[in-house]
């Protein structure tokens, strides 16, 4: 009778003869995380708070014309209920709550902070630590305050200065208990809208800007997640000033505060020996890409691959599972970007955003641990990377296409703003309890 010793002695003994000398083991693969991984879930100051009415988002979903669906009005009345929300990410079994402080609440007239909106970011810090959630506080989620945007926004050169006065003065009010801090969330972001919004909404959205200047008696209104594609190049000089100024300014608070900045990164793919991505990421990163060198680490926000031939982006394969807003739904995209920047920076990664927007949550039940399970395999391959954050803890304002996308772990009803788990949150809960796939 052979038993099962005697199998496994005779195969080592097989693979030790030279007819399988030199061929390559596979390693089995390991499901489990690293011991301090960090697992959370993400939400925005204006997409959850609700009546940010200081804010240039605020101005402009209320212009006429808008691109936006609809005003962000209460939103999730997370301003009130952060308590809850902080509960909803203990209760999955995360370590991590990422959420942004809002510039506009801290800072509505040029030069006055507000004691009370600190305190109130102050108590969300106490209260991710009182649960034992590590604090990842983004300083700026693209909002920023009516003055800031009326004076022309990143296209003034004085932004910069403006930025890190902001980040100082928060920093010293709050710094003390937070785990990671991004300076910016998507500074990048005008780079990449231009590539997959049509050119009639860019079009539009300069009538939208027009109009708020007029409306607030200015030369040029540009907002933070809005800004003229003529602007770009300007505004992405002084985004990249602000992030090393704010930088220096939170470092000079709280010198061992891990401090980063999130990009948006598609997972870029070639096609043809002539395809044009190379030339595509370097317009759609490069310069951030040389300005986060020698960060604490890199946010990585990843929501979907583009595959570039010699002429343009290819076309979505017929048979791709394709999210509501048209976007394919592609798990390993993640890991990929997540290679690349890595690779690009050198620079430690941490997964800021991951999510998909469909009203069929088993879609994201299955697309979770697919992207785990490719981001792991990037991870034993010796890419650095501390933790992920999915997008998002609850449905919430997406922006120009308001409450109509859900990218949530939880729906909020929008009259009672009672919150309700889907079933993808207890997948992903299960993986984080056991730091394992």
């Amino acid at each position: 009778m052979i038993n099962r010793r005697s199998v496994l002695a005779g195969a080592a003994a097989l693979a030790a003869t030279p007819a399988f000398a030199g061929k390559p083991v596979l390693k089995p693969f390991n499901p489990e995380f690293p011991k301090g991984f960090l697992w959370g879930a993400a939400t925005a100051g204006h997409q959850i708070e609700g009546n940010n009415s200081n804010a240039d988002s605020w101005a402009l979903e209320n212009i006429k014309p808008s691109i936006y669906a609809e005003p962000s009005r209460d939103a999730c009345n997370s301003f009130e209920l952060w308590a809850t929300d902080l509960d909803l990410v203990k209760a999955m079994g995360l370590t991590a709550y990422r959420f942004s402080l809002e510039w506009p609440r801290i800072e509505p007239e040029e030069g006055q902070f507000s004691i009370a909106m600190l305190d109130h970011y102050k108590a969300i810090i106490e209260g991710c630590r009182a649960r034992g959630l590590t604090p990842v506080v983004t300083f700026n989620h693209y909002t920023t305050p009516r003055w800031f945007a009326a004076k022309g926004g990143w296209t003034n050169p004085q932004s910069p200065t403006c930025f890190a006065r902001f980040c100082e003065r928060a920093a010293k009010h709050l710094a003390a208990q937070i785990g990671y801090a991004t300076t910016l969330n998507e500074p990048n972001i005008m780079n990449i809208l231009k590539v997959v919004l049509p050119p009639q909404v860019m079009a539009a959205q300069r009538a939208m800007l027009e109009a708020a200047a007029r409306a607030h008696g200015s030369a040029k209104f540009s907002a933070g997640n809005a800004i003229d594609m003529d602007d770009i190049n300007t505004t992405t000089k002084n985004l990249i000033a602000g992030h090393k100024a704010a930088r220096g300014a939170i470092k000079s608070v709280r010198p061992d505060l891990p401090v980063g900045v999130s990009l948006s990164m598609f997972d870029d793919q070639a096609v043809g020996k002539n395809s044009i991505r190379d030339g595509m990421r370097g317009l759609l990163y490069g310069p951030w890409l040389d300005a986060v060198r020698g960060d604490d680490f890199l946010g990585v926000q990843n929501y979907e691959r583009q595959v570039w031939g010699e002429t343009g982006k290819l076309p979505i394969p017929a048979h791709a599972t394709l999210s509501v807003t048209g976007a394919e739904i592609y798990p390993a995209s993640l890991a990929n970007s997540v290679r690349y920047a890595h690779q690009a920076t050198g620079c430690p990664i941490m997964v800021t955003e991951h999510g998909v927007a469909v009203e069929d949550d088993s879609i994201r039940a299955r697309t979770i641990p697919a992207a785990l399970h490719d981001l792991k395999l990037v991870m034993d391959d010796g890419v650095p990377v501390l933790g992920y954050v999915h997008w998002s803890l609850l449905d919430n304002f997406e922006w120009i296409f308001g409450y109509r996308i859900h990218y949530g772990l939880h729906s909020v009803d929008p009259v009672t703003f009672a919150r309700k788990a889907k079933p993808s949150a207890a997948v992903y809960g299960r993986i984080a309890q056991a730091n394992s796939l």
